[in-house]
């Protein structure tokens, strides 16, 4: 898990951004990230709900959980469950910890 807006390391391998909008700021042309996953990102309303209020994230992360249970979001999981070696979840979230792309990693390390 990184910020879109760091430098890429060696380490990265396939580097995915998993917010549904796009960063601010980052031009797609020098992005240098491999794809752009939206189907997995928290729905519009559970973002704006959540607003990164570390008092939320632990409702957060549940409904998110929830979220990701459906059936667009589960094809696009296990797309990113199937890729062969290092994944890289990349957002432009200042807090990481607090993040969808932490819930998602958690989600992702679950299956395995």
């Amino acid at each position: 898990m990184a910020r879109v807006y760091d430098e890429p390391g060696p380490e990265d391998g396939v580097r995915v951004l998993v917010d549904r909008l796009w960063p601010r700021g980052v031009r797609k042309e020098s992005a240098e990230l491999d794809s752009w996953c939206r189907q997995v990102a928290p729905s519009t309303e559970l973002r704006v709900w959540y607003g990164h209020d570390p008092a939320r994230y632990d409702e957060f992360a549940k409904r998110y959980r929830q979220e990701l249970a459906g059936g667009d979001q589960q094809a696009a999981l296990q797309g990113l469950h199937g890729v062969d070696g290092t994944v890289t979840l990349l957002t432009a979230t200042k807090s990481l910890d607090i993040s969808g792309a932490a819930v998602l990693a958690d989600v992702l390390r679950a299956m395995g």
